[in-house]
């Protein structure tokens, strides 16, 4: 897929770097909601609709989501050279802090306000999940199949992960494969 040229666009390789070792450094426990913001809402990079698609994509390649998405985003821009410097870029300074960090909480670890401060970033954590799956919903709009249907798969995967307690895998792969499976049929039938 080629980017559209009149869209913005990372500048250079290394504005690439800088902006996935930002984008790294801002997401303590997951930084799926500031990925989104930055990369949908502030620099227009992706449209929603590109987001979520290469979101899905991310999710069901083995590895970690936001890493997945940014060698999609680097490659989209660059080809393998921008993959490669944003994987960099998502990971080079963000190992440095976290092995500071390794190293303090090694220190620190039992002390009691850091035991209370770590169960409250968790609620934070969670916050931050539910808004960003919040906001993502929007781009549902567009999807071909019925708003009511498209409810009732996001709600059927949160039944199945958080009541069934079926591992992420096995609902990509069986919830997944049925909205794949539904919305292929839709778009079929409209050609």
């Amino acid at each position: 897929m080629t980017p559209d040229t009149a869209r913005p666009r990372p500048a250079s390789l290394l504005d690439l770097f800088i902006s996935f070792t930002i984008l790294a450094l801002q997401g303590f426990g997951g930084v799926l909601a500031v990925v989104q913001r930055e990369l949908v809402e502030r620099k227009k990079w992706l449209t929603p609709e590109e987001f979520i698609e290469d979101w899905a994509v991310a999710q069901i390649m083995p590895g970690p989501n936001v890493v997945n998405l940014s060698l999609m985003v680097g490659d989209r821009y660059f080809g393998l050279r921008g993959a490669l410097t944003a994987l960099a870029g998502m990971l080079c300074v963000p190992l440095l802090v976290v092995l500071g960090l390794a190293l303090l909480y090694a220190q620190y670890g039992s002390h009691p306000g850091v035991a209370g401060a770590l169960r409250g970033m968790a609620a934070v954590a969670a916050g931050m999940i539910a808004a960003t799956g919040l906001k993502l919903a929007s781009a549902l709009r567009s999807h071909p199949l019925p708003r009511w249907l498209t409810t009732l798969i996001a709600a059927l995967c949160v039944v199945c992960v958080l009541v069934l307690r079926l591992p992420l895998g096995y609902t990509l792969l069986i919830v997944g494969g049925v909205a794949c499976a539904l919305t292929w049929r839709k778009l079929k039938g409209a050609t």
